[in-house]
């Protein structure tokens, strides 16, 4: 576990607390439901952010699970209050059910109602479906060299390591923006899923299904929040695939750190990001386990990268369907976060079970971006002072275009090498848990050669020496 001090059950208290303290507070005052708190404490566990939500992520209690008055019963009252007609939705892999409100709520109307339905007593936890989005920072000019696998200070040493193995045998899931044709990717891709179930998100019309092409995440000013910017597609999850698994020496582009692997393409952001209950279900089904109304995965994945994040505590969801995986012996590697500020406030780097990657730059500094603390596991390179991460990309600026090269900076960049190295470690020794994976990534990263005082985690990784620690497999 990447935050040994944060336990999920004292997780899951403290986000109880907060909930009551919002309420203690007079937070919801604007709230029509204001003059109906409960009077007792509510039996149940809420994730109750103030945050606008039209849709949440309920989980029932066994016995009103097995009828839909039970159901109905636990939104009666604060429905009424608000004004609300909710209906569920689907059922969640993570045995949670996606409830829509039927509206937008307000931050204030948002709590009240995670709080009117845990006072319900047939509820055991509820929180709104949030939205996370990529971890991505604006980057410079391409910039030729991956400076970023070079035995150097500040780069990985993995000709080192490459040559006891490149990652066969492996498979790494990214769940990302889904992937886009690419001569130095293709070769090295297994069938994915989309798991968009917004039809306004994923632009492809049909919502989830068996193509995760990349349609692109363009948006125009202020169509994801107000006063948001205009922005052009960014191909993230092409740029990431290519840094865990570009097709090495094939004559042309780039290497990716385990060219050896196999990439699973999973889409889960679309334009204005992707939601909790789209990514948990994705979390589920690329480790192997079962999805409603998904086809079974026939290429379980051993490493999951999610180079996304978004600002508060981990989702209850989000913490089951993470838990699951690494129950399956994938290990989850997620991206610190690129608000130059303690990890311990990004999701999912403050979830359990994650490895949790910081960003240096080129001169093995901690990234100006980059979040940092005690919840890091390691750091990576992902660019910044010097240049960013080289990887495939596309050149379209709304839909998918021709395909090519640049760089990216960011813990986005970060997340994917240490995916990488997590493959190299699973191809060198197949044996080895997740636990033991983080273990020897932790043991085998050297200290960064421009310091760091915030908090790194072991260090800068370092391929060649973590390879170097790894036992032989058992015959």
């Amino acid at each position: 576990m990447s935050n040994p001090s944060i336990s999920r059950a004292g997780r899951r208290a403290l986000i109880g607390a907060l909930a009551a303290a919002a309420l203690a507070t007079g937070a919801l005052a604007a709230a029509p439901a204001a003059t109906a708190q409960p009077s007792a404490t509510p039996p149940g566990h809420a994730h109750a952010e103030a945050a606008p939500a039209s849709d949440f992520i309920v989980k029932f209690a066994a016995g009103a699970s097995a009828h839909g008055q039970g159901r109905a019963h636990a939104w009666g009252a604060i429905a009424a209050q608000l004004g609300l007609k909710p209906q569920e939705v689907r059922e969640l892999a993570t045995g949670a059910t996606l409830v829509s409100a039927g509206r937008e709520l307000d931050p204030a109307e948002s709590v009240a109602f995670v709080q009117g339905l845990l006072a319900s007593g047939v509820v055991e936890y509820a929180e709104p479906d949030v939205v996370f989005t990529a971890d991505l920072t604006p980057t410079d000019p391409r910039y030729a060299e991956q400076w970023d696998l070079a035995a150097t200070s500040a780069g990985m040493s993995l000709p080192a390591a490459w040559d006891r193995t490149t990652g066969a045998g492996v498979k790494v899931a990214v769940l990302d923006t889904g992937r886009t044709a690419h001569p130095d990717l293709d070769a090295n891709m297994l069938p994915g899923y989309d798991f968009i179930s917004s039809t306004t998100r994923s632009r492809d019309g049909n919502g989830r299904d068996a193509d995760p092409q990349d349609e692109g995440d363009w948006s125009a000013a202020g169509e994801c929040s107000t006063g948001s910017a205009a922005k052009n597609s960014s191909w993230h999850g092409t740029h990431v695939a290519g840094t865990v698994g570009a097709v090495m020496s094939n004559g042309a582009g780039v290497a990716g750190v385990a060219a050896g692997a196999k990439i699973v393409p999973v889409r889960v952001l679309g334009k204005c990001g992707g939601s909790t209950s789209d990514i948990a279900d994705a979390i589920i089904w690329a480790s192997g386990g079962t999805v409603a109304g998904v086809p079974a995965n026939p290429n379980p994945a051993q490493v999951i990268n999610m180079s996304i994040g978004g600002i508060g505590a981990c989702p209850i969801t989000y913490q089951t369907a993470i838990d699951a995986a690494v129950a399956r012996g994938a290990t989850v590697v997620v991206s610190a976060g690129d608000d130059a500020t303690d990890a311990s406030g990004q999701r999912p780097a403050n979830c359990d079970n994650v490895v949790v990657v910081a960003a240096s730059d080129k001169y093995g500094s901690l990234a100006s971006y980059s979040n940092y603390g005690s919840a890091v596991t390691v750091t990576a390179p992902g660019g910044g002072s010097g240049g960013g991460i080289l990887s495939t990309l596309n050149a379209g600026t709304t839909v998918p275009g021709a395909a090519t090269y640049g760089t990216k900076q960011g813990t986005s960049m970060a997340a994917p090498h240490i995916a990488g190295l997590a493959a190299l470690l699973k191809s060198a020794n197949p044996s080895l848990t997740p636990a033991q994976i983080e273990a020897l990534i932790q043991q085998g990263a050297k200290p960064l050669p421009g310091g760091c005082s915030l908090g790194c985690g072991a260090g800068l990784a370092d391929a060649a020496a973590t390879l170097a620690l790894v036992p032989a497999p058992q015959p």
